[in-house]
């Protein structure tokens, strides 16, 4: 695979997880040349970040940019794109109904790196759950960014 230089966090109507993991990565790659994206599955109109997803990027000292939901399209994908979904279904779609994504460049973010168990949508749970999912998704990212690191270096996937 071409070294990644843009990583989308696609998931549901993109105001919750997809924001949530995208803030995270921009956080932890800052200075480096890779373009991170939050993107929905399924946006029927731009709505802003969800307030509690804000709410618990803030109380983890990540700033949210001015955000409105955005539909995933063929125009976001660009040689050297990885789209990450929170789970098959979203997966499965976005393979199906956006040109340029693909089984190559098109994975649910927990197998990509390894984790047992998809990234739980917090949609009307508790602040508690959704810290509880920023939590995963920053241990997931962690994982993503080692695993990235490596194969600029040379390794190789199965």
């Amino acid at each position: 695979m071409e070294e990644i230089k843009r990583v989308i966090f696609a998931a549901g109507s993109g105001t919750s997880r997809a924001p949530m993991a995208a803030a995270i990565m921009k956080q932890m790659t800052e200075g480096k040349d890779i373009d991170v994206l939050a993107r929905g599955v399924v946006v029927l109109f731009p709505e802003p970040m969800n307030q509690k997803t804000e709410a618990v990027l803030i109380s983890n000292g990540i700033a949210p940019d001015n955000f409105a939901a955005e539909q995933l399209t063929a125009a976001d994908i660009v040689p050297g794109t990885l789209i990450l979904t929170m789970d098959e279904a979203q997966r499965v779609k976005v393979i199906e109904e956006i040109e340029g994504a693909d089984e190559d460049n098109t994975f649910v973010l927990s197998t990509y790196v390894g984790d047992e168990i998809e990234v739980v949508d917090p949609y009307g749970a508790s602040l508690q759950t959704y810290g509880l999912c920023f939590e995963v998704l920053k241990k997931s990212i962690e994982k993503l960014l080692a695993k990235l690191e490596t194969d600029d270096k040379g390794g190789h996937h199965e």
